[in-house]
């Protein structure tokens, strides 16, 4: 399947005329979706010449596996929206003979006739909201259907592949492009059929009475035809540019932001504030020149628009004048002109909204088909087993993130239960690479890293055997919420007391407890308002609560005081006597109450004698 990147549709495919909130007219607005059309039709011949339309109709295969669980509603959406087109029709038609009645004093069929324009408007009105009202229902029914089979899949796809794509990408799609093709995938079968119908409709009713008129009527779409051929390459490039300036301006404030505290510590606020400034003129001075574009083309197209009105309205005076039609002939002409050339810009509109919903939903499919995880149902028996704890263990293992770059080489590896087993080295050498392969968060590409039970079942590392870890990675894992929320994401049924007794042995209590509200104090995002330290120990309680067989503290304990360190791994071990911990580290403290060592360096790792442990503890 072909990778579009996040721009693609941006560049080849400029939906709107002004993009940023500059007010249009109405008829300005929908000539330019009319050029949209016409531009969209011209990428999907493009896609024809090329061989790759076929793309566009699996994406809509896709889409459509959404639309069939409600087809029922849709046909019902459908027939509602073919009634109030007809009554509309009908209302106009009555309106004809409304005006034709009061201008010729003719008052025997009046009251019918107003009772049928109410009727039929009142009834089209209330057509028009249940029409709106299931749209939105059914939307919001298959936008919560795809996140939540998105969600599901995107949480169980191979930590690699799932790492090429950068988090503001995925949220992307998750939100947007989810969006773009739920909104379209019950109402764009609907409003294709719609479309057309009010079409045919509409020129029909004129055509019934004014064959000369029905062409007048449609005389401008073939020169919105050719004037968005000529105004298609100017308004990309001033697409682009915005989009590329709105982009970097967007960088620069989500940079400064995460950046918040460092600017503040120099002291370079003011030169920020300057360069923010600098930013929004460039972005002003652009968005004025594609403003000034936008204008000049809306101007040609509505001198347009006025020109074929003023010849359908000279034309209806002239028929009027020789007495060929009535007043209400006449409006009925000059209302129906206006609404045959709105049925046939929706006719021409539908085809960017489908082109839109294709390139959305390959976007969401590149997610969906990412490999998945590697999953060993008989993981599952490991857990009669985890009273007694589990051996963590690589045998000439090879490891690389990419191709001709090895992060681990031949190396073995070995905890059992009732250790502490720590991995040392140089940052960047490959520790936390190990800890995602016994976490198999990774998969080695040679040799075995895998999990041994006490009574020699082995398992290899998966997404099954998971659950039998506590992990705390480096840096602050605090969410947002209460310190009791927070401890008990790893186990939902925690008793308040449980959840004290783990913040005790993470040595947390000593100021939690001090709070108004305990353990239901509100936690900033990022653990704001906590030390770094507090925070670590928080984390760590929370790994302590999920009381699994398995440890692993990725410099867990950076932030630890020597005294507080060592305390906490006393409890982790006294908690669960079989417990296998793990930790990554470089303080001395920890490798003095380690029973094994290895030095993770030049992508090998091996394990250091007990002269070589202490000769390295002496040395930090």
């Amino acid at each position: 399947m072909t990778v579009i990147s996040e721009g693609t549709f941006e560049d080849t495919f400029d939906r709107n005329w002004v993009i940023f909130g500059m007010d249009e007219n109405k008829e300005t607005k929908e000539k330019s979706e009319v050029s949209a059309g016409f531009r969209s039709l011209d990428i999907l011949i493009q896609r024809w010449k090329e061989g790759t339309f076929q793309e566009i109709i699996d994406d809509w295969k896709w889409i459509l596996t959404y639309s069939a669980r409600y087809k029922g509603a849709i046909a019902f959406y459908l027939v509602l929206g073919i009634l109030s087109s007809t009554l509309g029709l009908v209302s106009s038609v009555v309106s004809k003979y409304l005006i034709d009645i009061i201008t010729g004093y003719r008052t025997d069929k009046l009251a019918v006739l107003i009772a049928v324009a109410v009727g039929s408007a009142l009834t089209s009105l209330v057509f028009n909201n249940i029409i709106g009202r299931i749209s939105l229902k059914l939307s919001i029914d298959i936008n919560n259907d795809i996140q939540a089979d998105i969600f599901d899949k995107i949480i169980d796809a191979d930590w690699l592949a799932m790492n090429q794509y950068a988090n503001g990408d995925i949220l992307n799609r998750f939100n947007n492009d989810i969006g773009t093709v739920s909104s379209n995938a019950i109402s764009w079968l609907p409003n294709i059929v719609l479309a057309i119908y009010n079409f045919i409709a509409t020129f029909l009713v004129i055509m019934h009475y004014d064959p000369i008129m029905a062409v007048l009527a449609f005389a401008s779409a073939p020169f919105l035809l050719l004037v968005s051929r000529v105004v298609i390459k100017k308004q990309r490039e001033y697409g682009k540019k915005v989009r590329e300036m709105s982009s970097a301006l967007m960088s620069f404030e989500v940079e400064t932001f995460y950046n918040f505290d460092t600017i503040k510590s120099f002291g370079i606020a003011p030169h920020y504030s300057k360069k923010l400034r600098w930013w929004q003129q460039k972005y002003k001075d652009m968005n004025l020149k594609y403003n000034l574009f936008t204008i000049k083309t809306g101007v040609y197209m509505s001198l347009v628009g006025m020109l074929v009105q003023y010849a359908a309205f000279g034309y209806c005076l002239f028929r009027l004048w020789t007495h060929d039609i009535t007043y209400g002939t006449m409006t009925l002409f000059l209302q129906q002109r206006g609404k045959l050339e709105s049925a046939f810009n929706n006719v021409i509109s539908i085809i960017p909204s489908f082109l839109n919903s294709s390139i959305s939903a390959h976007r969401i499919r590149e997610l969906i088909d990412l490999p998945r995880e590697v999953h060993i149902s008989q993981s599952n028996e490991l857990d009669q087993y985890a009273a007694d704890g589990f051996s963590v263990e690589m045998e000439g293992v090879n490891f690389s993130y990419k191709e001709g770059a090895k992060v681990i080489t031949e190396s073995c590896f070995m905890a059992k239960p009732g250790e502490i087993v720590a991995l040392v080295g140089p940052s960047g050498e490959g520790k936390t690479t190990m800890i995602r392969l016994i976490l198999g968060l990774v998969r080695p590409e040679e040799g075995k890293s895998m999990i041994r039970s006490a009574n020699g079942m082995t398992v290899e590392m998966n997404a099954d055997t998971r659950h039998l870890f506590s992990y705390v990675p480096q840096g602050n894992t605090i969410l947002s919420g209460t310190i009791a929320e927070n401890m008990r994401m790893v186990r939902e049924d925690a008793t308040d007391e449980e959840i004290v007794e783990a913040l005790k042995m993470a040595c947390a209590w000593e100021f939690i407890e001090k709070m108004p509200e305990t353990i239901n104090s509100k936690i900033g995002e990022r653990g704001r308002g906590f030390s770094e330290g507090q925070a670590q120990r928080i984390a760590i309680a929370r790994a302590i609560l999920r009381d699994s067989p398995i440890l692993l503290l990725d410099e867990a304990t950076s932030a630890l005081d020597v005294t507080t360190e060592r305390m906490v791994l006393r409890n982790i071990i006294q908690q669960r006597p079989n417990k296998t911990c793990i930790v990554t580290t470089h303080r001395p403290s920890v490798l003095n109450m380690c029973q094994r060592v290895y030095r993770v360096m030049d992508t090998r790792v091996t394990e250091l004698s007990e002269e070589e442990s202490s000769r390295m503890a002496m040395d930090f």
